[in-house]
């Protein structure tokens, strides 16, 4: 199953290579959207120094904002900060390219700590009747498996990587679970993969603190596919002193149980 959910990903990215895409993100624009994903936590955040989100909640999500192209400087403060000053966190420049999809988000490491991850959703064009699925581990907890239809899809995934297939459109029930284990620890929940749509799933919170949580974002792909548009993150953010603090990214997601390895269970309806 694993193979050739990748190798069939890869044949579609080949396949449609050459046909004109529609355009996922507007003319001459970059998609940024954030999620704050640090638990116990309120902030706000500034953007070039001015006050973008006010009072930003844990699991909270914004976006996607249409940008121009360039780097953007984005601190994160206590929520009662008169201003950027004195950031918990940041600042981070975030460079971000003409018609790409961006995902910010502020999270705890492995080890527990405030970090900041930015993220680059893939918008190539899926084949017809299919959707995406793209699964990122920000959460303070182990490596994770992730299964699909009740197979191991992905092995030992890693905070804070990502992994990603292309899919038949359904819903699915998706669900985490110890590796070696079927009892879930997180879910089971339904996950709907829609027809040209990249559905990207976020595990965040702590494990170790009992606060593990889901959140979910959609992104619109091409109609038709480009030569490709690469995926992965950029890390961010050093460990701030003080309070930590959060900001960044939009999805759904599944994964995790401290000091072990996860697994996310799928299994199609």
């Amino acid at each position: 199953m694993r193979k050739s959910l990748i190798a069939g990903a890869a044949a579609g990215a080949l396949l449609a290579a050459s046909a004109a895409p529609a355009m996922a993100v507007e003319d001459g624009k970059a998609d940024l959207s954030v999620l704050h994903g640090i638990p116990d936590l309120t902030v706000d955040v500034y953007v070039n120094g001015d006050l973008t989100l006010d009072d930003f909640a844990p699991g909270d999500l914004a976006g996607p904002l249409s940008l121009d192209p360039g780097t953007y400087s984005v601190a994160i403060t206590a929520s009662d900060a008169a201003d950027d000053s004195s950031p918990v966190l940041g600042p981070i420049d975030l460079p971000l390219e003409e018609g790409m999809s961006y995902t910010a988000v502020a999270h705890l490491d492995e080890a527990g700590d405030p970090t900041a991850s930015l993220f680059t959703n893939d918008i190539s064009a899926t084949a017809a009747g299919e959707g995406r699925l793209t699964v990122r581990h920000t959460a303070a907890a182990p490596g994770v498996d992730v299964w699909a239809d009740g197979s191991v899809v992905f092995e030992d995934l890693m905070n804070p990587d990502e992994v990603m297939a292309d899919l038949p459109a359904a819903t699915y029930e998706a669900a985490v679970s110890v590796a070696g284990e079927t009892d879930p620890v997180l879910g089971p929940a339904d996950v709907m993969i829609e027809d040209g749509v990249n559905t990207i799933v976020y595990a965040w919170g702590s494990a170790a603190d009992d606060s593990l949580a889901l959140a979910v974002q959609t992104v619109d792909t091409h109609a038709s596919s480009p030569s490709g548009v690469p995926t992965g993150t950029q890390g961010l953010a050093a460990d701030s002193e003080g309070v930590p603090a959060a900001a960044i990214a939009i999805s759904l997601a599944a994964l995790a149980a401290a000091g072990v390895t996860v697994r996310f269970v799928t299994a199609r309806r």
